[in-house]
This record gives C-alpha cells, structure tokens and sequence, in this order.
C-alpha cells in the first residue's frame, strides 16, 4: 500500500483523547446491543463525566459493554472536536451542539467510506478505477475540511452511491452465493481464499485457523465469530468495529492499519 494511503489509514483511527466524547452523545444507545443503557440521540450517555472521559471504560470488557467495546468512528470525533469546530465544543456552546452532532454522523460516514475507498485503491489492478477512487478519497478530504455550514448541506447518501460503484469495481472475488446464511457455521480450518462474504452474516461463525488470503469481508456481521489462531493479515475490507466484535487471541493476526483488541 502507498505511503499516502498508509498516512490517510492512520487519520482514520480513532482518537478519544483528542475528542469531546461525541459518540457518548450525538448517537442514539440501545441496551439491547451491548450499550449501557437506552438513550436518545443527543442525550450525554450516564458514565460521560468530566472532560469528556468514560467512567467505565477500564470496565467494559467485564461488564460485556459489547456496543461500546465494538465501536468506532474512523477518526470522525478528533476531526469535528479539534477541526472543523476547533475550541467550540457542544459542552461549552449548547447552542452549537445540534449542528456539532449533525456534523460527526455526516464526517463519521465520510470517513468509513473514505476507508473503503482507500482499501479499493490497494486492491485493485484498474489503473482508471484507481484514479477514480483517487478523484473520490480527494473530494472527501475537500468535502471534511469545508467550515460546517457546508458539510452540513453535503449529500453524503448521493457521495456514497458513487463512490461505491469505484470500490465495487476495485475487486473480483470468487462469490459464495450463500454467504448471508454463515450465522454459527462452522468453517474451522477451511481454505477461504478469495471467497466473498461482502454483507455476509457471520455472527458466531467459527473461522478458526481458516486460510483468508484475500477474503473479502466488506460489510460483514461479524459478532462474536471466533478467529483464534487464525491469519487476517491479508484479508481485505476489514475495519476496527469488525475487529473488535469477533474473538481472536495471541495467534490472531490482523492488518496493519488497525489495532489489537486489549482483552485479546
């Protein structure tokens, strides 16, 4: 992968301390995924105190806090917090704190797209696809570093149609037409290679010591699936929140771009 996709990858990791807990209030919680508690979107979550820090984030693993442990925003919270809005922050500025929320879904769904454009890039043999994709990661970068009235007007949904025709062209993959139905199959040490599990449900799924070279896992539900021992490194589209919801160990290797779970 190119040095500056490498630098882009490293912008989309997520970065609590440079943001103002966003995620813990602009987003809508539902005990019934592994969140703390019931919460509309733009209500502060109970456990938000102080300076924009979690008062039980050392415990989430033991309290199977599952939503909170999976999540992540592709960078979109230090990007609003100390870019877009700078030293206005909606604890400060209530006033502000609708359109400071409204901005972080929108850069939080550019920047998962960006991500997918970026994975295209690196995949893909289409020297005109990947300028494409190039054209489409520059218009995102333009698009998140405009004052927030603007990205506010943005029409993301219109933005990701076209970019998903890029990313889509960006790789061929041997497709299993039954990958929606994986939920708890058992594919222990199965060869892999190649396969499509784009959209896939693969919640429960024992991929343990399988073989995943260039396995495609774009979009896929991949809760609590059991990757112990089991290589990633060369698989493609797979992000932090699918990482962090699956059950690896040790002997788990993941890629580059993203980060070992700590309860690994």
């Amino acid at each position: 992968m190119l040095d500056n996709y490498k630098k882009l990858l490293e912008e989309l990791k997520i970065d609590c301390d440079n943001c103002t807990g966003l995620c813990c209030v602009a987003l809508c919680f539902r005990k019934i995924d592994g969140f703390p508690s019931n919460k509309l979107a733009g209500e502060s979550c109970e456990y938000l105190i102080s300076e924009y820090k979690c008062k039980i984030h050392s415990k989430l693993y033991d309290m199977n806090m599952k939503g909170c442990l999976n999540y992540d925003c592709f960078g979109a919270g230090q990007k609003v917090s100390k870019k877009i809005f700078n030293e206005y922050d909606w604890g400060k500025y209530p006033e502000l704190s609708e359109k400071i929320f409204q901005v972080f879904i929108k850069v939080l769904q550019l920047h998962q797209i960006l991500f997918y454009l970026i994975q295209g890039a690196s995949i893909s043999d289409d020297k005109e696809n990947i300028d494409l994709i190039d054209e489409f990661i520059k218009e995102n970068k333009e698009i998140t570093s405009l004052h927030y009235f603007d990205i506010l007007k943005y029409d993301v949904d219109e933005y990701r149609t076209r970019a998903n025709i890029a990313i889509r062209r960006s790789f061929k993959f041997d497709i299993d037409l039954n990958r929606k139905d994986c939920i708890g199959k058992d594919y222990n040490k199965a060869n892999l290679d190649g396969k499509d599990f784009s959209m896939a449900l693969l919640i429960g799924a024992n991929l343990e010591g399988c073989s995943l070279i260039g396995t495609n896992f774009l979009g896929a539900d991949m809760r609590d699936a059991q990757i112990k021992n089991t290589d990633l490194s060369n698989s493609y589209f797979l992000t932090q929140m699918q990482i962090n919801s699956v059950i690896g160990n040790k002997n788990t290797k993941i890629p580059f771009y993203l980060t070992r779970p700590r309860y690994w």
